[in-house]
C-alpha cells in the first residue's frame, strides 16, 4: 500500500493529490520490521551481529539499487542527450552511496531527476547507519530498566526531538525538512516502538484492535486524498498517515479477524508487496526518462497507462531474476558486506569516469 499510493500518485491518479504520503507509511513498517529482526537475534542469541545487520541490508537493498542507477543513467545518455546524461550520471554517483537527500538539497536538484525517488532510500540508509549502535547502547547499559524499556526511551527521545524538527524545519527551510533524515527519522523511531511494544499489544482485546487498524487506513487514505503540493509537509500534518501505519501495525499485532489484515493479507497484496521495492525503484526514472525523451510526453492517460504497466513488468522480472536470488546468496557476512561496499565504490567510479566526457 505504501509503494502503490507513491507509484499511483506520480502516474497521475485523479484525485490521489498526497499519495506522496505512501513514503511515510513505509517508514514505519520500515522501523517495524528491522526492529523485530534485531530483538529476535538478541533474544535468541544474546548478541546482536552489526556485521550482519549490513550484510543483509547489502543483499537486499545494494544490487538492484545499482542495476537501476546504471540502467538508468545509460539510458539517459542514449534516449535524452549528453547534458541530460552527464546531470543524471551525477546523480548517481550521490545516489549510489546513498547521500542523494543531501545532494538535492544542495544543489537544488530539478524535481524530474530520473533518479528523484532515491531520496527516501538515503534517509532510510542513514537511520540505519545510526540506529544499530543506538541498539546496542541500550542492551548494553546497566540500571534498573530492562532492555526494552532503555531502548524505548531512546527512540522516544528521537520520536519529539524529530518531530519537533519537522514542524520547525517546514516553516523555515521546507526543502531541508523534505529531504532531511533528522525531521523523518521519528517515523523510523515510531516503528521500531511498536516492536518493543508486541507483547502488550498482543493483550489488547480483538475488537479495539481491528478498529484501530480501520482508523489507521482511514487516516492514511484521508491524507493521501486530501493533501497536495501545496500542504505544508512533512511539518505536522506529516502525523496523519504516519499514526495511520502505527495503528495498523500496531493494531494486528493482535491479528483481529475483522482487521485491515484481511484485506492486506490476501495473497494478491503479500504478491505485490515482495515486488513492491523494485517498483519504487523503477517507476520513477520511466516516468521521467518517457518525459525527457525528444518527442516523449506523457500527458495522455493511455501513456501513463502503457508505462506503468512496462514499469510493473519490468520490476517484476527484477525481482525474478535479480533481486530476490542475490538476497538469498549465502555468504559469509563479512563477504555480503564487502559485496556491498564493491557495488558501491564501482558505481560511483565508473559514473565518474563517465562524467569525464563533458557535454
Amino acid at each position: 500500500m505504501a509503494v502503490l499510493l507513491v507509484v499511483l500518485f506520480h502516474y497521475g491518479v485523479p484525485r490521489l493529490t498526497g499519495g506522496f504520503v505512501g513514503v511515510d507509511v513505509f517508514f514505519v513498517i520500515s522501523g517495524f520490521v528491522i526492529t523485530g529482526l534485531l530483538l529476535r537475534e538478541h533474544e535468541e542469541t544474546g548478541r546482536t551481529s552489526i556485521l550482519g545487520f549490513y550484510a543483509r541490508r547489502s543483499r537486499r537493498i545494494l544490487p538492484a539499487a545499482t542495476l537501476v542507477i546504471l540502467v538508468t543513467v545509460f539510458a539517459t545518455y542514449v534516449l535524452v542527450g549528453t547534458t541530460s546524461g552527464f546531470n543524471t550520471a551525477d546523480d548517481g554517483r550521490w545516489a549510489a552511496a546513498f547521500v542523494a537527500n543531501f545532494h538535492f538539497e544542495a544543489v537544488g536538484a530539478n524535481p524530474l531527476s530520473s533518479l528523484g525517488n532515491f531520496w527516501s532510500l538515503s534517509v532510510e540508509e542513514q537511520f540505519y547507519v545510526i540506529y544499530p549502535t543506538v541498539f546496542l547502547l541500550a542492551a548494553k547499559a546497566k540500571g534498573a530498566l530492562t532492555f526494552r524499556q532503555r531502548l524505548a526511551v531512546a527512540l522516544g527521545v528521537v520520536v519529539v526531538t524529530s518531530y519537533w524538527l519537522s514542524i520547525v524545519h517546514t516553516a523555515s527551510a521546507p526543502r531541508i525538512a523534505y529531504l532531511s533524515p533528522f525531521t523523518r527519522a521519528w517515523e523510523l523511531a515510531l516503528g521500531a516502538l511498536i516492536t518493543i511494544g508486541t507483547t502488550w499489544l498482543k493483550k489488547i482485546p480483538k475488537h479495539l484492535a481491528a478498529v484501530s487498524t480501520w482508523a489507521g487506513l482511514i487516516a492514511i487514505l484521508s491524507a493521501a486524498f486530501a493533501f497536495n503540493l501545496k500542504t505544508p509537509y512533512p511539518g505536522s500534518l506529516v502525523a496523519v498517515p504516519v499514526i495511520g501505519a502505527a495503528l495498523i501495525i500496531a493494531g494486528g499485532v493482535a491479528v483481529p479477524k475483522g482487521g485491515v489484515e484481511s484485506v492486506l493479507g490476501l495473497q494478491p497484496c503479500s504478491w505485490l508487496g515482495k515486488r513492491s521495492y523494485s517498483l519504487y525503484l523503477w517507476h520513477w526514472p520511466i516516468l521521467v526518462l518517457a518525459a525527457e525523451t525528444p518527442g516523449g510526453s506523457v500527458g495522455p492517460w493511455r501513456v501513463r497507462l502503457l508505462l506503468g504497466v512496462l514499469a510493473f513488468v519490468v520490476s517484476v522480472a527484477t525481482y525474478q531474476l535479480f533481486e530476490n536470488p542475490i538476497r538469498h546468496w549465502r555468504l559469509q557476512p563479512r563477504l555480503a558486506v564487502g559485496f556491498g561496499l564493491g557495488l558501491v565504490i564501482a558505481v560511483v567510479m565508473v559514473l565518474s569516469l563517465l562524467m569525464l566526457v563533458k557535454p
